[in-house]
């Protein structure tokens, strides 16, 4: 295996899953976080106790809040969220060579343009990336339970890179040239699992969480392939696989604020306490952007009303489940007025 030298932007959960995998396969990590504080945390306490508990963080990952360490480094990783995303690429851009490799692991579509993470981070610093995504908890991922992703990229020989140096014996990777149908799956699976703990805080069951699951794959399909994704993609990981572990696992912050919407904590409220929650600001982008392609998409437009217009969750499954009759592979289109 070939030694990389690697930058890993952001010192949350999955950055500093990612940094302890890749430091404990011998590659040299470094994370870099505007936050001087929480480094400084991390490097007292050996983890970061709010974002990644009893995950010890070698103190052979140096940690540094000076973003020109970007320069030089094999492997540049954005682990940022995705509203802050456009702003950290245009401060490392000066930085990041031409021979780097640029990979995102964050999930959304940026507030306002609409556009992909991938979009947002060519514009700012000129590269093309590699979109690292598919069913992967950080906490799953720094203790090396196995896991498979997606690498995605329009430039093959990068996602082979990637590829190359960070698969283990615990993270498996595929290379995929579909980017805007693994950013699709990846961003839209958000707001498909916070329905489900919708629907977990309201008490109901197996049969619903199924029927929502299902449904909601149809509305990530008819989106991404609206706006040029591969209708196979949303059947692999970064579609069907990343919506599984995402809607059933507790690890799934969109989970945790939807069990507390469906429990009558008022959304904005639900998202304070949970923390990052990507699903809640994905719902605006994706319902405006289906407006905009004249998609229907019943549960995502359901989930806007409750998280932006006071709907209660209640109404919203009746209407929902109240709608015409319709064939199950539909892909409707807003009658225009």
């Amino acid at each position: 295996m070939e030694k990389a030298d690697i930058i890993v932007l952001g010192s949350g959960g999955f950055g500093l899953s990612l940094a302890v995998m890749l430091n404990g396969m011998g590659h040299d990590v470094t994370v870099w976080s505007k936050f001087k504080a929480e480094l400084d945390d991390i490097r007292r306490d050996g983890e970061n106790k709010a974002k990644l508990p009893g995950v010890k963080i070698s103190k052979e990952i140096r940690l540094t809040d000076d973003i020109s360490e970007a320069k030089g480094k094999d492997l540049v990783i954005f682990g940022i969220p995705v509203n802050f995303v456009r702003d950290v690429a245009k401060e490392a851009a000066p930085y990041i060579d031409e021979k780097s490799v640029v990979v995102n692991t964050g999930k959304g579509l940026e507030g306002g343009s609409l556009k992909f993470i991938s979009q947002v981070i060519f514009e700012e610093t000129g590269k093309k990336i590699v979109v690292l995504t598919g069913p992967s908890h950080a906490e799953e991922v720094a203790i090396g339970m196995p896991t498979t992703v997606i690498a995605a990229s329009e430039i093959p020989a990068q996602a082979e890179y990637v590829q190359t140096v960070m698969s283990n014996s615990t993270l498996r990777i595929y290379n995929n040239d579909d980017v805007i149908g693994c950013e699709i799956g990846g961003a839209m699976k958000n707001i498909i699992a916070l329905c489900a703990g919708i629907c977990d805080g309201m008490g109901f069951g197996d049969n619903t969480k199924a029927a929502l699951m299902t449904r909601g794959m149809w509305e990530i399909t008819r989106l991404g392939i609206a706006l040029g994704g591969k209708e196979k993609t949303f059947a692999g990981l970064s579609g069907i696989g990343d919506l599984i572990v995402t809607c059933t696992s507790m690890h799934s912050r969109n989970r945790r604020a939807g069990i507390l919407i469906g429990q009558g904590v008022d959304p904005e409220e639900a998202v304070k306490q949970v923390g990052t929650v990507e699903g809640y600001f994905c719902t605006k982008a994706a319902y405006e952007l289906s407006r905009k392609c004249k998609i229907c998409l019943p549960i995502t437009e359901k989930c806007y009303d409750v998280l932006y217009n006071g709907a209660s969750p209640r109404d919203a499954i009746r209407e929902l489940m109240g709608r015409p009759k319709r064939q199950e592979s539909e892909m409707s289109l807003y009658e225009l007025k």
